[in-house]
């Protein structure tokens, strides 16, 4: 299916040349509408398979920010839907065959942590695959990347600076920790939560752990950011629910269009 990809999305990029993707979370699409020049085609018209997750529009949207084209896709493919982990691959092989070079990968996640409340902005250092799934499983290709991929610096800390710095400078103030990835549908029981909080995770969700694996095995540099919507279950009175996922994504998608438009303003 790689070629298949590449080749509708030379069609459809023609002859525009963005270097980086951005993946936009649940609830978080509000980027891909203040682009310039903006260009959208559905995925499926890319071959890909349809995306049924509320907050997801399931489509590609190439755009300036700053001087210089950008690729954001509104929507993922969650693996909870029934979407194989080597479709992420794939996908990503095709965007790297394109001339993408470094991934941007966004979502709206849960906290584990008290001290990471809702509304807060975390900067991802690293994550834990929880998910029982990757990418990678199957025949390598060699010429993709290796059999054996390194994960020492998925989450480039040359990037993770600069973010920081862009931040402060923005008067933004965001919180750095370890995402994990579960497979869901479903919310975490309290007792997981508990365990979960042990292994060292500080937020958790349900996504971007297959795609930054696949990044790292392409040697694409991920920065990683995630909007906190709620506290994890056993650390909220209140029942969990997608609705409240979707209107604090919302809410808290200004800041996070704020560091990702400064960030790629600096670093084109």
């Amino acid at each position: 299916m790689i070629e298949t990809y590449v080749k509708n999305l030379k069609k459809y990029l023609k002859d525009r040349a963005p270097d980086t993707l951005v993946i936009l979370g649940s609830g978080l699409g509000a980027l891909a509408e203040n682009v310039l020049e903006p260009k959208t085609i559905a995925y499926k018209a890319l071959g890909l398979p349809e995306i049924n997750v509320q907050g997801h529009s399931g489509q590609l949207t190439l755009g300036k920010i700053g001087q210089k084209d950008v690729l954001l896709m509104q929507g993922r493919y969650h693996l909870y839907e029934g979407h194989q982990p080597q479709l992420i691959r794939d996908m990503l092989s095709a965007f790297a065959n394109c001339g993408i070079k470094r991934l941007i990968v966004t979502n709206a996640a849960g906290s584990l942590n008290p001290k990471i409340k809702a509304g807060s902005v975390v900067l991802i250092k690293d994550h834990i695959n929880l998910s029982g799934q990757n990418p990678l499983v199957g025949a390598n290709d060699d010429s993709l990347g290796p059999r054996f991929p390194s994960m020492e610096n998925v989450y480039a800390l040359s990037e993770r600076k600069k973010l920081k710095k862009i931040a402060k400078r923005h008067h933004i103030n965001i919180k750095e920790g370890v995402y994990m990835m579960v497979l869901g549908p479903n919310f975490e029981t309290p007792a997981e939560v508990k365990a979960f909080r042990r292994l060292g995770a500080d937020i958790i969700g349900m996504s971007t752990v297959t795609e930054s694996i696949a990044a790292a095995y392409l040697s694409l540099p991920v920065l990683g950011l995630s909007v906190i919507t709620n506290m994890a279950s056993g650390l909220q009175k209140k029942e969990l629910s997608h609705a409240e996922t979707l209107e604090t994504a919302q809410k808290a998608s200004e800041k996070l269009s704020v560091l990702i438009r400064a960030y790629l303003e600096e670093n084109m």
